[in-house]
């Protein structure tokens, strides 16, 4: 395959899809031109076809993949983000997702299926070899999200007693064997897992040395009912190209592979960044008005009701907002600067605890050296704003308000921001979800309480 991927043709400088490639596909399609359409798309790697569908209309891409026909690379349908994956699934003949079907790895073919309904997926099953069709339900019996949704059930499995000369003669002679494997797994005669032997070291030893004394027994294998996030953090953790997986009996049923992996890793960094700016983790680019509507109208509900929280806060001050007009002009800096600083804090834990690396072993320590930095920087810009402040209203005593309501919000922003994803860890609920919207309440309502409470207590005190 050509490496179309970095053809000027295809993308620009910053990897963007030309948009006289998309141009020339629409031509093609609007002319019914299967030619121009196949000479357009056949060099292209499988992931750069998922992109152009993406960016094309719902229409538009049944009308490429019916185009194409048996040219279309099935490949791309398991590239496709899940709504733009629905979409064409749903609309394409059961004889055509059944062809694409068997030309798939078990979980890229799962991918697929997973969602359609349960009349459609028979009737695609039904079109599919009984093998094939019995492995493919096994999977989709599995928990989602699970180790058995993830893996491959095509691998390389063969008995302690053999030599490598009979392990390379069979991969080399037998048929049905998977097209890229980096393990061969050494079972017994029911398929226990015993090691696991790596290619490159099969590649380098005598034909007549035993796999019992090459093998590796200290293996990472997963459960088939692991979870995905505690596959991608193994993988992470100790640098995996592959795994087995097994079921309850400690039988071999499958291998993961770590470009299915690494899918996982950014999926979810991709949740925790769509879920802290208030975006549902589903949400695709390519979504409709209605569906991103909904998905979003509930966080800024919430949103809302923290605002007039804050608002109410500020109403108990009015009398001392009156007297001294200066306070409405700086009362959003003391906000908006504990906002930002529990945002810094908050995200850097709510990561942490993703990747294992914040938990009951290090809080604590973590606690106090947020506290830490939260003070520090308080004091710092509390000279600052101090500072300014005299400067521009000519009041010495306003910049010390100003300063010690920065130091007070500051130093709540950094407890909220490692507090509250602790806690929301703890009782099991996604930080990632939760948190920001709480830490806003926080910064908001100690930012406004503490520079209008030192306010009114200075002017109490001046009366």
């Amino acid at each position: 395959m050509n490496d179309f991927s970095h053809d000027t043709r295809l993308r620009d400088a910053w990897g963007a899809l030309r948009p006289e490639f998309l141009e020339d596909i629409k031509s093609a399609l609007v002319g019914q031109d299967a030619k121009q359409a196949r000479s357009l798309t056949r060099d292209l790697h499988a992931a750069d076809l998922a992109d152009a569908m993406e960016a094309l209309s719902a229409l538009d891409r049944v009308s490429l993949v019916n185009l194409l026909g048996k040219f279309f690379d099935v490949e791309a349908l398991a590239e496709l983000d899940e709504g733009t994956r629905d979409s064409i699934v749903e609309e394409l003949p059961p004889d055509v997702m059944a062809a694409a079907i068997k030309k798939l790895d078990t979980d890229d073919a799962v991918y697929l299926l997973e969602d359609l309904d349960r009349k459609q997926r028979s009737e695609i099953l039904a079109k599919i070899p009984k093998e094939d069709r019995v492995t493919l339900n096994r999977a989709l019996d599995y928990p989602e999200d699970t180790a058995g949704r993830l893996m491959q059930t095509e691998f390389v499995a063969v008995p302690a007693f053999w030599t490598v000369g009979k392990v390379i003669d069979h991969t080399r002679a037998t048929r049905g064997l998977p097209e890229h494997f980096v393990e061969i797994y050494v079972t017994d005669a029911d398929f226990h897992l015993k090691g696991a032997l790596p290619l490159s070291r099969i590649m380098r030893t005598a034909r007549e040395r035993d796999v019992a004394a090459l093998m590796d027994t200290d293996q990472t294998v997963f459960k088939v009912t692991d979870t995905k996030e505690d596959v991608a953090y193994k993988f992470e953790q100790y640098n995996l190209v592959s795994a087995a997986v097994t079921d309850g009996s400690g039988r071999l049923v499958g291998t993961l592979m770590v470009d299915d992996v690494l899918d996982i890793i950014q999926e979810q960094a991709e949740d925790d960044m769509l879920r802290l700016g208030g975006v549902a983790a589903s949400e695709e680019i390519a979504g409709q008005v209605l569906t991103v509507t909904k998905s979003r109208f509930l966080w800024l509900f919430v949103n809302l009701l923290t605002a007039i929280l804050a608002s109410w806060v500020i109403s108990w001050f009015d009398a001392t907002i009156q007297q001294m007009v200066a306070l409405a002009v700086l009362m959003p800096i003391v906000a908006s600067m504990g906002g930002n600083a529990g945002t810094q804090t908050m995200t850097v834990a709510v990561r942490a605890l993703a990747t294992r690396q914040l938990g009951p072993f290090n809080a604590l320590r973590v606690v106090w050296r947020e506290c830490a930095v939260g003070l520090i920087n308080g004091f710092l810009f509390a000279i600052i704003m101090g500072l300014f402040t005299w400067w521009w209203f000519g009041f010495s005593a306003l910049g010390l308000i100003i300063g010690a309501a920065m130091i007070i919000n500051l130093l709540a922003a950094a407890l909220a921001g490692i507090l509250l994803p602790l806690a929301l860890d703890w009782f099991e609920s996604d930080p990632a979800v939760s948190a920001a919207v709480f830490l806003t309440t926080v910064t908001d309502v100690t930012g406004f309480f503490s520079f209008l409470g030192l306010a009114t207590l200075w002017l109490k005190m001046k009366a």
